[in-house]
């Protein structure tokens, strides 16, 4: 191997082909290795330094048969170096393949910077993990698949938004009119009128967050086929560009928000609908005193379409995320609140084995999880394990004789009572006193059952003079 010495090995050669030199042929090196004392040789060299003892040419410290690894990373660095070391002045033209510093052909990918190194810049770049052009492109395109699959599924989640906002207000309120036939159709035009006027005064925002939501899919798709396209050039075009590609893969923008309050207000459109319309279709109506607010219900929770019934959902659903909306914790609240006066509603739990019902304040937690307690703003009972609780501070066992199946609820605004009744028997069970400051709305927490919560119906006395 001396006699491929190079001609330069002098004080004057650089740093980095003193670094590439093997200490006992003063030659690049040839497969090199590396001991257990971390020093490198050739291997030919090591060999014909070994006899009769093996130790390290350089320190002398011993080493055990076959201690010498090879050293692949020193390897690669050597070849390229040898490759484009003969790289003379002529061939120095700045361009793309050549580096800007040196003039020298770019061989090297820089791990930590992201960019195309040549042989001379190692030197700058001692403390980085370097690589091949071959090595370093999967680096590179691993990377921007990544942000493809993220652009993906903004995309996905950007349509889910648009598919939510529209239509389902009409849809129910349809739906509830083809039920009670022709003699609804002039009532119908009246609802869909006041629907509409609601509706005047927050299409325009959504229609905004629609429109900025599609354009947002149409330049997210055209990032996705341009950094695809990016990805399909050759290695070194690849990684000179990766910066850029990786400045221009960002997305400034924020994430489409709904408003404070985007949704419609579907309790006063569906709920009770028919009781509001009981002069034309008297036989057709019933009256429920309480029905369930959907903007607050849990995702984990399926209503039925005229918010009488509230049920597990076996997966979660797609809902939009409010913040009126109870989650994690799995609640629903009724659709209307109170600020005075006397109210009763019946819930029918039948024979669920776990449910909780009662009131609630309007400013309840909603987004974290919380303990169920008078002082937490809350006044309610519930079943579980087979025990009927009131959710006071020290937990109050109620002793039911008779498992109740319909609970039914008197608020009492003004005296500031709430009391919880054996709907069937009439039997009083206990009564929860609170100042009440704030404006109250009926909970409920059907439990994780498949069997609904269902809110039964009032009886309707209907007079004429």
């Amino acid at each position: 191997m001396a006699e491929h010495m190079d001609e330069d090995t002098s004080d004057d050669a650089s740093p980095l082909k003193l670094g590439l030199t093997c200490p006992v042929c003063l030659s690049i090196f040839e497969d090199p290795v590396v001991l257990p004392c971390s020093h490198s040789f050739c291997r030919e060299c090591l060999k014909q330094s070994l006899c009769p003892v093996k130790t390290c040419p350089l320190c002398r410290k011993l080493f055990e048969e076959g201690g010498e690894t090879s050293n692949r990373s020193l390897r690669d660095v050597c070849e390229t170096f040898n490759k484009y070391s003969n790289w003379g002045s002529g061939h120095k033209a700045a361009g793309e393949d050549t580096c800007t510093l040196h003039g020298m052909p770019l061989a090297l990918y820089c791990e930590k910077d992201e960019e195309p190194v040549c042989a001379d810049c190692v030197s700058l770049h001692n403390t980085h993990k370097l690589w091949t052009l071959k090595d370093g492109v999967p680096l590179c395109k691993r990377e921007l698949n990544l942000k493809v699959e993220i652009f993906k599924k903004k995309v996905n989640s950007y349509k889910k938004i648009t598919y939510n906002l529209t239509g389902e207000a009409e849809k129910q309120i349809k739906a509830d009119f083809e039920r009670l036939h022709k003699a609804l159709v002039t009532e119908e035009a009246l609802r869909l009128k006041a629907l509409a006027t609601e509706e005047e005064q927050k299409i325009a925002a959504i229609k905004e967050l629609v429109e900025k939501t599609d354009k947002d899919i149409v330049t997210l798709n055209k990032l996705i086929e341009s950094l695809k396209k990016e990805m399909g050039n050759e290695d070194l075009p690849l990684l000179r560009n990766f910066k850029d590609l990786k400045i221009k893969a960002q997305w400034p923008h924020d994430d489409p928000q709904l408003s404070d309050d985007p949704l419609l207000n579907m309790g006063k459109h569906i709920g009770a609908l028919s009781f509001k319309i009981w002069k034309s279709i008297q036989d057709h109506v019933q009256y429920n005193p309480v029905v369930l607010d959907p903007n607050t219900a849990s995702p984990w929770l399926c209503l039925n379409a005229d918010l009488t019934s509230v049920k597990e959902s076996s997966e979660r659903l797609a809902v939009p995320e409010t913040r009126e909306r109870f989650d994690p914790c799995v609640f629903v609240l009724g659709a209307e609140g109170y600020t005075s006066g006397k109210h009763r509603w019946d819930v029918i739990v039948g024979e669920n084995a776990s449910w909780i019902v009662g009131v609630c304040k309007e400013s309840v937690v909603r987004k974290r999880k919380f303990t169920i307690s008078t002082n937490r703003g809350v006044w309610c009972i519930g079943l579980h394990k087979g025990v009927y609780t009131a959710f006071t501070p020290e937990r109050t066992e109620l002793q039911v004789q008779q498992r109740p199946e319909r609970i039914r609820i008197k608020l009492d605004i003004d005296k500031g009572e709430v009391s919880f009744w054996d709907g069937e028997a009439a039997k009083h069970l206990v009564t929860l006193k609170q100042n009440f400051d704030e404006k109250i709305f009926p909970f409920f927490g059907p439990g994780l059952q498949a069997t609904p919560m269902i809110l039964a119906p009032g009886k309707i006395a209907v007079h004429t003079s």
